[in-house]
């Protein structure tokens, strides 16, 4: 199996050394990645397929083909960091991935998990079998389902009118309608079908190990095919509360938009995450807890005005990022780059672009805000501090502001959410309490 790691918009040449990929397994990788979602109408919205070699772009994960696998990493970057090593990058991406999905990953688990030698693919599974197993092992959930059927004695209730409409001539079969308890349920079903698609996916030999055990479990349960599991039947309480955080996981690996693990007719797989909308994903989890019960409200892609009408039709819609209300103010509008901006030595702009400002630009106007932010990571490249810059829009003296900002994006989550709390407090300009 030919493995290898890329980071963010690096490229790799074709070759047979292990800085190099061989072109014929290059082109099988480029194939896959040209059938996922985030592909774009030219193909190569996740890898440039070129003739000298690869180049990935701002889609992060794992590609796999048959005998070769690419792992693009992002490039998450902590404070007077200028390189990372490819596990703490992983690491990184997991943790993100774990706060935007609410998965609680202890620092056990993690200290367990294999981060020079697997891939994220690879982690992912390893922490979702370990948490199945050991929910399967306290027992599966189960609920009482109806059956309706026909029986030589009667069972449950009879069903009369079945009964007389289907067995007037032939009274030996009873119409019968029973409740029986059943581990055949939906939520099985999902982990059947999670459990069932990884053990074509994995290549770590402990990995395939549980994932064998767990098909035995489950192999009273229905396996349903992805597109037709059914979720909206999925019902949890009491009774099954700690399947919450599995059936996120589930989600994760199944079905979350921000991926695709099918390639279609092509013998290969991808999981793919956009970093633009995790990083986005990840600030909106923060932001909502770092102003919980300070009487906030976090609106979430909202907003939805329109830039232009025509008479009563309205035109060119926008969706901010993030809307932060109080009452009825709209107190900041966020929108969150994942870009590398530039050292002022390098350029006085810091590589924030002119549609980016014309854009916040509008939306402090459409939803008369005074102060809108565009919110960038940090990274090693720039000053130790974060950096929090305010401009006034379109004179000196204006009262309408725009907020160039950087958020860490490395260790805790309880940090970053200190740093937005700061932050927010800065660009709100009111108090907001730790």
């Amino acid at each position: 199996m030919i493995r290898r790691t890329l980071r963010e918009w690096q490229r790799i040449g074709y070759g047979d050394d292990e800085t190099t990929i061989p072109q014929a397994e290059a082109d099988r990788i480029a194939a896959v990645a040209a059938r996922s979602t985030f592909a774009g109408r030219g193909g190569e919205g996740v890898l440039e397929h070129g003739r000298k070699g690869l180049r990935a772009r701002g889609v992060v994960g794992v590609i796999a083909a048959e005998g070769c696998q690419l792992e693009i990493l992002p490039k998450i970057e902590g404070l007077g960091e200028c390189e990372a090593t490819d596990d703490a990058l992983r690491r990184r991406l997991i943790h993100m991935l774990a706060v935007v999905h609410d998965l609680r990953i202890d620092a056990g688990s993690l200290t367990q998990l294999g981060w020079q030698k697997d891939t994220v693919l690879e982690l992912l599974i390893r922490l979702f079998c370990a948490r199945l197993l050991e929910a399967v092992r306290l027992g599966l959930p189960r609920r009482y389902l109806e059956h309706a059927e026909d029986l030589p004695i009667l069972r449950g209730r009879l069903d009369v009118i079945r009964q007389f409409s289907r067995h007037a001539v032939a009274p030996q079969r009873l119409a019968c309608r029973y409740d029986e308890l059943s581990s055949d349920i939906a939520l099985n079903q999902v982990m059947r079908a999670a459990v069932t698609r990884l053990r074509r996916l994995a290549q770590a030999t402990d990995n395939q190990r549980i994932l064998r055990e767990l098909g035995f479990a489950y192999a009273d349960v229905t396996e349903v095919p992805v597109p037709a599991l059914r979720w909206d039947q999925v019902t949890l309480d009491r009774t099954n509360q700690r399947w919450s955080e599995l059936l996120s996981f589930a989600r994760l690996l199944l079905t979350d938009r921000h991926q695709q693990t099918t390639a279609g007719a092509i013998d290969g797989h991808a999981l793919l995450f956009e970093m633009n909308a995790l990083f986005e994903q990840y600030v909106a989890r923060l932001v909502t807890r770092a102003l919980a019960g300070r009487g906030y409200r976090v609106a979430v892609q909202g907003g939805h005005r329109d830039c232009l009408f025509e008479e009563s039709t309205g035109r060119f819609r926008t969706k901010p990022d993030l809307i932060i209300r109080q009452g009825d103010r709209t107190m900041l509008v966020i929108d969150t780059k994942w870009k590398r901006m530039a050292p002022r030595i390098d350029d006085p702009k810091q590589g924030v672009s002119q549609a980016d400002v014309y854009q916040l630009m509008a939306y402090s106007h459409l939803y008369r805000c005074l102060n809108v932010m565009l919110l960038y990571p940090h990274h090693g490249g720039l000053p130790p501090d974060p950096i929090c810059t305010r401009y006034a829009i379109a004179s000196e003296t204006a009262e309408e502001t725009l907020i160039v900002a950087t958020l860490d994006v490395t260790g805790p989550a309880r940090a970053h959410i200190e740093a937005l709390r700061h932050l927010l407090a800065r660009a709100i300009s009111t108090k907001i309490a730790a």
